[in-house]
């Protein structure tokens, strides 16, 4: 009882703290008590363990479960563990499931830089001791804050979605990361056998989507710039719908509450707040024309991505980790303007930082044209499909993978395994 009295006031304090003070504070602690990586780097041996937010509905999370899937696909034995935290309004993250796996079987976690010291002293010894560890890390600005360079020193080498992520990172690490893009071809969007109707929707017109997680950045996301540009372009008509599919949205109240104001009385924007099935959501974007990612700034654009392979119109800021995979062949890239990254919740910024503000009459005319040219839609869509199993393929997972020294079946049928590092 006098421990829990003791602790109150602590933690209230701790609460009173601004959001980015708690997290430089939290980055900081647990790098003193987290075990660091051991050198030289331990061999890598048997499979991979993924870890990372296995059972949350978030980028980090998916691309964990990508990557269990394309390494099963490689014939790399993998085994996935809980290694997320707890997420405000979320509950509490469940404790690690932990299989018999190999010593030496190599660690990547889906855990970015300032809270993967804290994701490590949550994990039992058992898994940490002795492991090489790799730190798969998405970050969607050109150069990374401070707090971000605690976390180094607990891997032994940086996988990045992205070419633009990567440099943003090889500062840490010169020398040490490796673009390995999420393989969605591993485990590409199945949708369920839902239609238009089953959403609400009406099958006469067209409808844009924009899919995005309050969690993620609000002003990275830029829902806002989304909703003007659909107004700008398609004004009040009940034959254009937009549609915003929002995760998460208890996250940030205030956010959602931005959102809901500038959608006004707009009867041709609804809003989807339930978490749906992945096949149901996949059905969803399949429902819509068109696919419309105004972005200021992405590591990877799982949401365009997943688009690519439902033959889908894209319409995405050309900017960032979404021109890996995406330009005029495939999609309708948006010009832009660079501008100091700003985000009011302090995350997504860091000193001389910039991302992209772009073009919205160009994001308007963009959707215009696709919506009164039904072939133009179908030639994109058609031709983003052909393209998504290489560009967003498991090639670079299978170099990486190479790289450890590890060998699989399906390494080995390219003449790539056995050959160490």
């Amino acid at each position: 009882m006098v421990t829990s009295l003791a602790l109150t006031p602590l933690h209230r304090a701790w609460r009173a703290l601004p959001p980015t003070a708690r997290r430089a504070a939290l980055a900081r602690a647990s790098a003193w008590l987290a075990p660091r990586a051991a050198w030289p780097a331990p061999t890598a041996e048997g499979g991979i363990i993924v870890g990372g937010e296995i059972g949350r509905a978030s980028g980090l999370g998916e691309g964990a479960r990508l990557m269990v899937a394309a390494l099963a696909d490689l014939g790399i034995p993998a085994w996935q563990i809980e290694a997320g935290l707890p997420v405000p309004g979320e509950g509490t993250v469940p404790a690690p499931h932990l299989p018999d796996m190999p010593a030496a079987a190599p660690l990547v976690l889906h855990v970015n830089a300032p809270l993967l010291p804290a994701a490590l002293l949550r994990l039992p010894r058992a898994i940490t001791a002795g492991r090489r560890v790799i730190g798969y890390w998405a970050w969607e600005l050109p150069v990374v804050p401070h707090t971000w360079h605690h976390g180094a020193r607990f891997v032994h080498e940086i996988w990045a979605p992205s070419r633009f992520t990567a440099a943003a990172l090889e500062p840490l690490a010169p020398g040490r990361v490796r673009v390995v893009p999420h393989p969605v071809a591993a485990c590409p969007p199945v949708p369920a056998s839902l239609c238009r109707a089953d959403f609400g929707l009406p099958e006469d017109a067209i409808v844009t989507l924009v899919s995005f997680s309050i969690a993620s950045s609000f002003e990275r996301k830029n829902p806002l710039g989304a909703i003007a540009a659909f107004r700008a372009a398609f004004g009040d008509r009940a034959d254009r719908i937009l549609v915003l599919k929002l995760l998460h949205p208890s996250h940030a109240p205030a956010d959602t509450a931005r959102l809901h104001a500038a959608i006004g009385g707009a009867t041709n924007i609804r809003v989807e707040t339930r978490l749906l099935p992945q096949a149901d959501s996949h059905a969803l974007t399949r429902s819509a024309d068109i696919v419309l990612s105004l972005h200021r700034s992405e590591g990877f654009g799982l949401v365009p991505a997943e688009a690519m392979f439902l033959a889908r119109a894209i319409v995405a800021t050309d900017y960032s980790g979404t021109t890996d995979f995406l330009d005029s062949t495939c999609a309708m890239p948006i010009g832009y303007t660079l501008v100091p990254a700003r985000d009011p919740r302090g995350i997504f910024q860091a000193p001389g930082a910039h991302w992209a503000e772009p073009d919205m009459a160009g994001a308007a005319n963009a959707l215009r044209t696709l919506a009164e040219d039904a072939s133009l839609r179908a030639r994109l869509g058609a031709h983003a499909a052909r393209l998504a199993p290489e560009r967003l393929g498991t090639g670079a997972l299978a170099d990486a993978v190479r790289g450890l020294g590890l060998s699989g079946p399906a390494l080995c049928a390219t003449g790539l395994c056995g050959t160490g590092p």
